[in-house]
């Protein structure tokens, strides 16, 4: 890159706001870091103190920088954390009562890490991730605003200066121990994050505040000139010191390791599962708070390799491990990091201390950076959940948030995370109840099969047509449902006798559906009907094979006895109307013998004279099974009746597959369009079985009707009737298909 490149990158506006979210985010996590690392070792032994800040600020600096490398999420900021603190606090404690040597714990310690570390990089190769896509927003803003209660709760004794062991309560009563100076340096920063962003949105408020806070400090030193001691001075970060330089305290911790055996491994598996766990919680929790804030999407998969890899490195580099952080991360968006160069930047700035600038960092006052992380805190806390109060339906939503909230606060984060994703389950559940799976109901006087009927059957089925009906199903047929579906068909169970369910939009189905589809075919097989199923979904998300699940729990037999499945819904209507037909006595005694032509529906009670001029200008036809009789793009100008046979209508899509329109049988007549308009033919008719045809030229009939004009009047009149039929029955069946 030229200098006039470099130049112009470092002067852009968002590489700027890049730069102060990553400083500002380092000044939050290296202390904090820094602070978990002395808590960690200071249990070991109190003499430990400089290591563990050692530790502390290289974990900060490796998982810094490497995490957004990897990890990729935009605005993360990695840094050791609590939930390490607690394991490993908790492990050294529990190895110091097991006898173990204060020399070997650390080595102990950094086997746990490393274990933890590889935990994660194969959590992230199983996409293990992709679990926390699935938590509804409720908990998410629940465990928000429970962190930034936790963030909050754990600020105030800092920003009233109260000694190390005072609980808050305690400490909020007495104010004798209260140090007024930091009051007033925290107060000062909260005010200027506050009042800044209404002046100026260049610069961050968080450095604002900050900058605010240490003038108000040195302000204030003017007058107390304790203030400017670096020892024992509790209102400032102090001093950082090291017991041993960095290469001699990685060898160590690699030769501590050599000396690893089988009963040292079993010693620290337990803990090394459950801080992999708590990390990878905490950072993808992170990132789905961050997500919500920066309208950003993030790859859960790819970030636990990526804190995997980050934890490996710090292991490496004589560091503790870490996730990402909220409140650094908090920090980082509210200074105006919003991608992953901001996290870099945070990394390479921590290192930039470490060599150079660490008794400069000695000097910040630690009632600033609490005054900050108020400040972030009370952002953090979702108070538009209130509103939740005011209606019925959403309470139980303000319910999972409050329940999350309290649990992270009476418990711990961990625990509320737990919480969580039970009550995501009792979410699932709820709003599964809540939305019925019946999608739409159609009784068979509203839609009929794509096979033409003729006029005596169209009657036959009108009238005897509430004896079955259509119900399109959608979602998961559970247990959590299908009392819902049964008291919405209880009706129709004692009225008809054949209920069709359209399994097309269905997800899913356990045993209770089954049982219940079980139950409505007893009952319906007491009145001469049964069950349908069709459109059998072969490719549902869990994977499950609906259509084997129905033979393995005996709801269809294997032998073809019990519930009939059909392939198409069509099919499923073509059959019921053919069991209503029969069972109402009509007999088709046309099907195998030819018609003649006034058989034929169309000409049907026509007069001996007409029929008589029309055979002047008809033609007869016989196509075999699976002949072509036309197909789209043809020119012609002729109707076509049928005699004997049945012929089907296709229309051709461009992916080369073809959709069913219509089936057209004996009496019945098809090519009507291209007789009336003398356009090209609009789909393809194909011989189902072997057909006689009657074939009607409008070139002829011309011809004829020039000599009888009448024969014209009457010929017309009648299609005009039969196609007024075919709409107003298409009316019928849109108006049930575009129910609202």
């Amino acid at each position: 890159m030229t200098t006039k490149n470099l130049a112009t990158t470092l002067m852009n506006p968002d590489f700027i706001n890049e730069f102060w979210g990553g400083l500002a985010s380092m000044l939050v996590a290296l202390p904090s870091s820094i602070a978990f690392g002395v808590l960690v070792f200071s249990v070991i032994s109190p003499q430990m103190v400089g290591e563990g800040a050692f530790v502390g600020m290289m974990g900060a600096a490796a998982l810094g920088v490497i995490a957004p490398l990897f990890g990729r999420t935009p605005a993360l900021i990695s840094a050791p954390c609590a939930p390490a603190a607690a394991v490993l606090s908790g492990l050294a404690v529990e190895l110091l009562n097991l006898g173990t040597t204060i020399e070997k714990i650390p080595a102990l310690l950094a086997l746990t890490a490393l274990i933890a570390a590889l935990l994660q990089i194969l959590y992230g190769v199983l996409k293990g991730g992709r679990l926390i896509k699935y938590i509804p927003f409720p908990v998410v803003s629940g465990y928000l605003s429970g962190v930034g209660l936790i963030i909050a709760i754990g600020q105030i004794p800092k920003l009233l200066g109260l000694p190390k062991d005072t609980k808050l309560m305690q400490g909020l009563i007495s104010t004798e121990l209260w140090q007024w100076q930091g009051i007033v340096v925290g107060l000062t920063t909260i005010a200027v994050m506050i009042i800044a962003p209404r002046f100026t949105k260049k610069i961050p408020a968080a450095i604002l505040g900050l900058v605010a806070g240490i003038v108000c400090y040195f302000a204030l030193s003017l007058f107390f000139p304790a203030l400017l001691m670096i020892d024992a001075n509790k209102l400032i970060i102090g001093t950082i010191h090291a017991n041993a330089p960095f290469f001699e305290t990685v060898s160590q911790r690699f030769r501590a390791l050599i000396d690893m055996r089988l009963t040292d491994l079993q010693l620290v598996a337990h803990s090394a599962v459950a801080l992999s766990a708590l990390l990878s919680i905490d950072t993808l929790k992170t990132c789905v708070v961050l997500e919500a804030l920066t309208k950003r999407r993030h790859d859960s998969n790819q970030e636990l390799l990526g804190q995997g890899i980050a934890n490996l490195a710090s292991f490496f580099a004589g560091g503790m491990p870490g996730a990402g952080t909220m409140g650094a991360s908090l920090v980082n968006v509210t200074s105006g990091g919003r991608t992953t160069q901001s996290g870099i930047l945070e990394g390479g700035l921590v290192v930039l201390v470490i060599l150079v600038l660490a008794p400069l960092i000695a000097w910040v006052p630690i009632g600033a950076l609490a005054g900050i992380l108020l400040v972030v805190a009370f952002r953090m806390i979702d108070w538009h959940a209130f509103r939740l109060l005011k209606h019925a339906e959403t309470r139980f939503d303000f319910a999972v948030i409050a329940a999350v909230v309290i649990v992270a606060e009476s418990v711990g984060l961990i625990a509320a995370s737990a919480t969580g994703i039970g009550l995501a389950i009792l979410l699932f559940i709820r709003d599964q109840i809540r939305v019925s799976v019946l999608r739409r109901r159609i009784g068979l006087t509203e839609t009929s099969s794509k096979t033409s009927r003729l006029e005596e059957e169209r009657l036959i089925l009108q009238q005897h047509g509430d004896e079955a009906a259509v119900y399109e199903l959608q979602g998961n047929v559970f247990f959590g449902t299908t009392d819902h579906l049964f008291t919405e068909l209880e009706a129709d169970l004692s009225t008809h006798k054949w209920m069709l369910f359209d399994m097309r939009r269905v997800q899913s189905m356990d045993y209770t559906a089954a049982h219940l589809f079980s139950l409505m075919q007893d009952r319906l097989k007491e009145r001469g009907g049964g069950v349908l199923f069709s459109g059998m979904p072969s490719n549902l998300p869990t994977g499950q094979d609906l259509q084997r699940y129905m033979q393995d729990v005996g709801l269809v037999k294997r032998n073809g006895n019990g519930i009939r499945i059909f392939d198409t819904r069509d099919e499923a209507l073509e059959w019921m109307e053919d069991q209503i037909l029969q069972d109402a006595g009509w007999v088709n005694t046309t099907e195998e013998q030819a018609l003649d032509l006034q058989a034929i529906e169309l000409l049907r009670e026509t007069d001996e004279y007409t029929i008589s001029a029309l055979r002047h200008c008809i033609h007869e036809r016989s196509v075999q099974a699976g002949e072509r009789i036309f197909q789209l793009g043809d020119s012609g100008d002729e109707i076509f009746l049928i005699r004997r046979g049945v012929v089907q209508i296709f229309l051709p899509l461009k992916s080369g597959k073809h959709h069913h329109l219509a089936t057209f049988c004996s009496g019945d007549y098809f090519g009507e369009m291209a007789f009336l308009d003398h356009r090209q033919r609009s789909a393809d008719a194909i011989a189902k079985t072997a057909c006689d045809l009657y074939v009607l030229s409008r070139t002829e009939f011309n011809a004829q009707v020039y000599i009888d004009s009448v024969l014209g009047v009457r010929i017309f009149a009648r299609i005009a009737r039969a196609i007024s039929l075919r709409l107003r029955q298409t009316d019928i069946e849109l108006s049930a298909m575009e129910e609202r």
